[in-house]
């Protein structure tokens, strides 16, 4: 694996400048600074380049958003990155490096999603959705209903992740929507989640990014 800094292009060293300083400032004006911002938003970009080190950082991610969601007790977020988004990613890795399109630049060859793939996942992912929100019925989980749909949409954005597909920028971004308005539920209570809501912005812009890079990609591929 090459240093994916190497193949980033204008736009993305802009892309990542802007978020990279958005999401700062942000924290600092809020009195905290979190390295989960670097780690996230350079996973993003190497992700839209389809580069293998996206889910290595994802894998670190995750392991730092749990920590945050356990501070704020947001059970649903602390087990889904910890026990379902945090093997996933690790499984990525394993994906990725073996699909490698192109062993001199890292990047991932994209898989199209069967029919009969896109059944077994809605049912994997509606008895996951089932178990979980009856943990954290029982957990008294703030925000539940929020909280059970984010669990929906992270399992189908690593998922989609680990399968290589183009729409798990997609996934993502749904889930960014989510965490967004649990996170400003969150931040009404303690202002101090405020950057939480700004980080999830930016990713949902990089995700959407992400997205397009990959359709193209998907394009060429063809």
């Amino acid at each position: 694996m090459n240093n994916p800094f190497k193949r980033m292009t204008k736009r993305e060293w802009a892309l990542w400048f802007v978020s990279i300083a958005i999401v700062v400032m942000s924290n600092i004006m809020a009195g905290r600074v979190d390295a989960l911002t670097l780690t996230a938003v350079t996973s993003l970009i190497f992700a839209a380049q389809g580069n293998v080190g996206a889910p290595i950082l994802m894998t670190i991610f995750c392991i730092q958003y749990a920590i945050i969601s356990y501070r704020f007790r947001y059970w649903g977020e602390m087990f889904t990155y910890l026990f379902m988004s945090l093997p996933m990613s690790v499984w990525s890795i394993v994906t990725w490096l073996k699909n490698a399109r192109n062993s001199s630049d890292g990047t991932v060859e994209i898989r199209k999603i069967t029919r009969k793939g896109a059944g077994v996942l809605v049912l994997c992912n509606v008895a996951v959705t089932i178990a979980f929100y009856i943990l954290l019925k029982k957990l008294n989980t703030p925000n539940l209903i929020f909280s059970t749909i984010s669990v929906v949409t992270s399992f189908f954005a690593a998922s989609l992740t680990m399968l290589r597909s183009s729409y798990y920028a997609l996934g993502y971004a749904s889930n960014d929507i989510v965490l967004i308005i649990l996170w400003i539920l969150a931040s009404i209570k303690d202002p101090g989640y405020i950057p939480v809501v700004v980080n999830f912005l930016i990713f949902f812009l990089n995700d959407m990014y992400g997205f397009i890079c990959w359709k193209k990609r998907e394009t060429a591929q063809c």
